[in-house]
């Protein structure tokens, strides 16, 4: 066994290419020329994990163009370590077919990249020989003495003492990996049956029903719903476009000149959710000339604030007001600098108006009023948010109608630049949320909010919807969808406040959403393990790190100087292990500050007679071994 130290990164999908790519940048200033092995482990192929194996159905599509695809730092991205920069995507298709990359890839995969241009919404599997390929480079920048050793297989567990070596044990493995750090980077993780799911699954299992839980929907099994039969289906997000996309393409049915042909193999799709609507679309078109000035609002000193405050931060009280105005300022500066046409008042009138008014107010909201005289014009965020409030049809046909009518009415103004003002509250919330990491768990509503907006699917699947819908393979069934179990009739019963008084009845049920990211109903042994251990959990069920660098707090707020975690089941979630080129990118920042501490401490372990911390680092005396590489640490 090599008697190098060790860091044992536990998933090797982006999140943790990303750490691997930190560290290749950090080492020369940070670590030098010693030796380190690096365990990846993940059951999945390394680069893509598995959210983004390579072995997808080509019908599955990112919900972002080519040219929005980025793995690489940039200068906007606020980080200690140096930038790399790299290819985004569409730019990494264009190396590819000039021949100055040769990607791991299949003949098809290759078809694929040869056709993409910056504007396509790229496959999957696409996407997965991009992230191998980035894995592939950060591990030739890498220092001759760091090496990688990949294990494709399950860790189940990790422990050790505060101030010892821990071991990770392996599904396969009779003896644990020894690491002197480790690197939770898992993703996305299947979750067990909350009660309300029990209770579902049960009933199906008591009836002969179908019952699909929450599930990455490429992993589900889709063959148990059957041709022509009924299936209610909750949740109108992602996770539905993609059951969309399997059981009508997928069963071979064909789009033509936006109509549907069947193939005669597909269910029929009821859908509803909390909004009723589908996510809104994407954004069809790009940025030019002037960019908001953002962050104005919710800025670095705003979240320092309310970092500093005693007690609980509540969302809807400390963060929302801010965010809202962020969100009006992005949206206003735009429509004033792109479109004055469609405004009453001089911009640095309306500007000092607004920034002096109090979010949400009635004096606000005059303000808005006076300026901008179309109400189409002004930022309605509840709107927006919640488009079938108070709404009430009088029959299913009339919501259908309705529906269609909407979704034809989203997708015309995000591919209009005239409505330039949308790109602009994107990108506000994209500076909202480089902030919003900072405060830990402030609870679901935002980041639902984000995916809604800011994250929904491509322009053309919502066409297809539309295709569908009016083919009758898809039925809408409104807001405030409601599931109830008919033990008399044996059938799922579907009810919306949309349509008082109308039911559909199913001998199936999907629940189109990922599981949720909770420790606390986690199906993971290994954070099932960690949490048991005495890493602190929210009350969310999220993992608490330290917001400075991810290492993982326990009960007691202390940081374990051994274990570190980033991605969607802590509390430093964003919004993504990649993002757009220049938007920021903070998962770049947080791989780059856990890389960077985690560098420090085995530079730190490896200076023999050094005081250190609880292996935390030194503390003001470092410096006195010679094999040390900063003359000075300051404590932290």
């Amino acid at each position: 066994m090599s008697s190098a130290p060790s860091v044992v990164v536990i998933g090797g999908g982006p999140r943790g290419t990303g750490v691997i790519e930190r560290i290749a940048a950090n080492a020369g200033e940070l670590y030098g020329d010693q030796r380190l092995d690096i365990h990846l482990v993940d059951p999945h192929p390394v680069g893509g994990g598995r959210i983004w194996r390579p072995d997808q159905s080509p019908l599955l599509w990112m919900n972002s163009m080519a040219e929005d695809v980025t793995m690489f730092t940039d200068e906007t991205v606020e980080l200690a370590g140096p930038v790399v920069t790299g290819p985004a995507l569409d730019a990494w298709a264009e190396d590819v077919r000039a021949g100055r990359v040769v990607p791991d890839a299949d003949p098809a995969v290759l078809a694929e990249i040869h056709g993409l241009r910056g504007a396509d919404f790229p496959t999957r599997r696409l996407q997965s020989a991009y992230l191998r390929w980035t894995y592939d480079r950060a591990l030739a920048t890498l220092p001759p003495g760091i090496t990688v050793h990949e294990h494709r297989t399950t860790a189940l567990a990790v422990t050790g003492a505060r101030g010892e070596r821990q071991r990770v044990r392996l599904q396969d493995r009779a003896e644990p990996l020894l690491a002197d750090l480790v690197v939770l980077t898992v993703g996305h993780l299947d979750a067990e049956k909350d009660p309300e799911q029990e209770e579902l699954g049960a009933f199906a299992r008591r009836h002969e029903l179908v019952h699909l839980p929450p599930d990455f929907t490429a992993d589900s099994d889709l063959a148990a719903l059957r041709p022509g039969e009924p299936v209610i289906v909750r949740g109108f997000g992602l996770a539905f476009i993609d059951l969309m996309v399997l059981l009508t393409e997928g069963r071979g049915g064909r789009h033509e000149d936006g109509v549907y042909l069947p193939s005669g193999r597909e269910p029929v799709l009821y859908v509803g959710s909390r909004r009723g609507v589908p996510h809104h679309a994407k954004i069809g078109y790009g940025w030019t000339g002037e960019r908001p000035p953002l962050p104005r609002y919710a800025d670095q000193a705003w979240a320092d604030e309310l970092l500093s405050r005693t007690g609980p931060v509540d969302f809807r009280r400390d963060v929302w007001p801010a965010v809202a105005k962020e969100l009006g300022h992005a949206h206003y500066h735009r429509l004033f600098s792109a479109h004055p046409e469609r405004t009453a008042l001089a911009h640095e009138v309306f500007a000092e108006k607004y920034a002096a008014a109090d979010p949400g107010s009635a004096e606000l909201a005059g303000i808005v009023a006076e300026a901008v005289p179309d109400p189409a014009d002004r930022l309605d965020l509840d709107a927006l948010d919640r488009p079938l409030d108070g709404v009430r049809l009088d029959s299913p046909e009339a919501l259908q109608e309705a529906l269609r009518d909407y979704i034809t009415a989203d997708l015309t103004r995000r591919h209009d630049p005239a409505h330039s003002e949308d790109l602009a509250v994107f990108l506000g919330l994209l500076s909202a949320y480089a902030q919003l990491v900072r405060l830990g768990d402030i609870g679901d509503r935002w980041h639902g909010f984000f995916s809604y907006l800011a994250s929904g699917p491509p322009g053309p699947r919502l066409h297809q919807l539309l295709a569908l819908s009016r083919a009758g393979f898809v039925r809408f069934l409104g807001a405030d969808l409601t599931v109830e179990k008919d033990e008399e009739r044996g059938v799922f019963r579907a009810t919306s406040a949309t349509v008082p008084g109308a039911h559909t009845e199913a001998r199936a049920l999907v629940e189109a959403r990922l599981p949720d990211p909770s420790l606390r109903h986690t199906a993971s042994p290994l954070l099932r393990a960690l949490r048991d251990d005495g890493a602190a959990v929210t009350e969310t069920g999220l993992l608490s790190v330290d917001p400075a660098d991810s290492r993982v707090l326990d009960r007691a707020g202390r940081p374990h100087p051994r274990r570190f975690a980033l991605g969607p089941f802590t509390t430093a979630r964003s919004s993504g292990a990649f993002t757009r080129p220049r938007t920021g990118g903070p998962a770049f920042r947080q791989n780059d500050a856990a890389a960077r501490a985690a560098l420090t401490f085995l530079r730190d372990l490896s200076c023999r007679g050094c005081p250190v911390d609880q292996g935390r680092g030194h503390d003001a005396r470092h410096g006195t071994s010679p094999r040390c590489r900063n003359a000075r640490i300051a404590p932290r």
